[in-house]
């Protein structure tokens, strides 16, 4: 199965109000960056063992190591969770930044140092969502 199949079995998998959100930020996230890299993780270690959510991830961000090595990574992520959804914003070196920025203006949501994690699309305002994810984009490409 491919990523395009793995992420669109994942959506599907959601209950329907959060499947339809997730569609959403999905073709919102491609319209932002059409053509990106996509990824799907499965939330499962080597070991096969669960140890996360299962994520969809879009862009391409290298982590640098303290000791030189470097890691492809997605700059946005998307992920359900037993609550709502989490949109990761990766890439951004402040962890202030995101709630500094939108956390008073983005609605009902909790606002971390690279997360952004809402019940529903109403409990937020979308439009700032965008550009809290636009600026994810962005900030990873001047690196």
């Amino acid at each position: 199965m491919n990523i395009q199949e793995q992420i669109k079995e994942y959506i599907t998998s959601q209950p329907e109000q959060k499947r339809s959100a997730m569609q959403e930020l999905h073709d919102v996230i491609l319209k932002i960056m059409p053509g990106c890299k996509l990824w799907f993780l499965d939330g499962k270690n080597s070991e096969n063992k669960t140890v996360s959510n299962p994520n969809i991830g879009y862009g391409l961000h290298i982590i640098q190591y303290a000791d030189g090595k470097t890691r492809e990574f997605y700059q946005i992520g998307l992920s359900a969770n037993k609550t709502g959804i989490s949109v990761y914003i990766l890439g951004i070196n402040d962890k202030t930044y995101l709630a500094k920025t939108y956390g008073a203006k983005i609605g009902k949501a909790g606002v971390t140092g690279y997360c952004i994690k809402f019940k529903t699309l109403k409990d937020i305002n979308i439009e700032i969502l965008k550009e809290a994810i636009r600026d994810g984009f962005d900030h990873s490409m001047k690196k």
